[in-house]
C-alpha cells in the first residue's frame, strides 16, 4: 500500500445510479465535480485504478460513470470504495488558513501552554462546518470545532497544532459555570 500521507481521499463510491454502470460518490472536495478532475483515482490499497467522468450532481452525491463499469452489478459491487488520489496532483492551498483534512490528521493537538491533548485522528463536516476528532494518549477521544478561535494555532510543518477547549469539554473534574447538579 502506498503512504496513506501522500494520498488524499477525494470520496467514496455510495452506490450505483441507474442501469448502465454509473456510481453515486459522496465527495470530500470543495467543489464536489472536482472529484474527478485531478486525473484517474484509486482505491484504499492503491491496487485499482478508475478513471472518472463526472456527469453531474443529484441529491447531495456526484453522479459520474467509470472507464470499464457498464453495467449496475458492476457500480453495486464498488459500493464502499474510497477514491484516492496522489498529494502531489493537488493543487496548493490558496491561502494559509486552508489546508487538506489529510494534513491535519496525525499532527499533535495541545493546549495554550503546550501541554499534550492527543493527535488528529479525524477532520469531518457533518453540514454545520469542519470538526476535529482528537484523541489522548489515554485513549479519550473528544471533538471540537475547527474554528479559529478553538484552534487557534495550525503548524503543519511542525506537526502541531494548538487547541483552546472549549468550556464544557475540559475533562479536569471542573463543573461548568452555572451547573451546581
Amino acid at each position: 500500500m502506498k503512504d496513506e500521507a501522500a494520498r488524499v481521499c477525494l470520496g467514496v463510491i455510495v452506490g450505483p445510479q441507474g442501469i448502465r454502470g454509473e456510481v453515486r460518490i459522496k465527495a470530500f472536495t470543495a467543489d464536489p465535480e472536482d472529484v474527478g478532475a485531478y486525473g484517474p483515482v484509486a482505491d484504499k490499497a492503491g491496487a485499482r485504478s478508475f478513471s472518472l467522468k463526472v456527469r453531474g450532481q443529484a441529491k447531495g452525491v456526484v453522479i459520474a460513470a467509470i472507464q470499464g463499469v457498464a453495467d449496475r452489478n458492476a457500480a453495486e459491487a464498488l459500493k464502499g470504495t474510497e477514491l484516492y488520489v496522489d498529494r502531489a496532483r493537488l493543487p496548493a492551498p490558496d491561502d494559509e488558513d486552508t489546508f487538506y483534512h489529510a494534513d491535519l490528521v496525525g499532527l499533535a493537538a495541545e493546549d495554550p501552554e503546550g501541554q499534550p491533548i492527543g493527535r488528529v485522528v479525524g477532520v469531518f463536516d457533518h453540514g454545520a462546518g469542519d470538526v476535529i476528532d482528537i484523541r489522548g494518549g489515554d485513549g479519550k477521544a473528544v471533538t471540537v470545532p475547527f474554528t479559529k478561535a478553538v484552534v487557534p494555532v495550525v503548524d503543519v510543518p511542525g506537526g502541531r497544532i494548538v487547541v483552546a477547549m472549549p468550556e464544557g469539554l475540559r475533562d479536569d473534574g471542573r463543573r461548568p459555570e452555572g451547573d451546581e447538579g
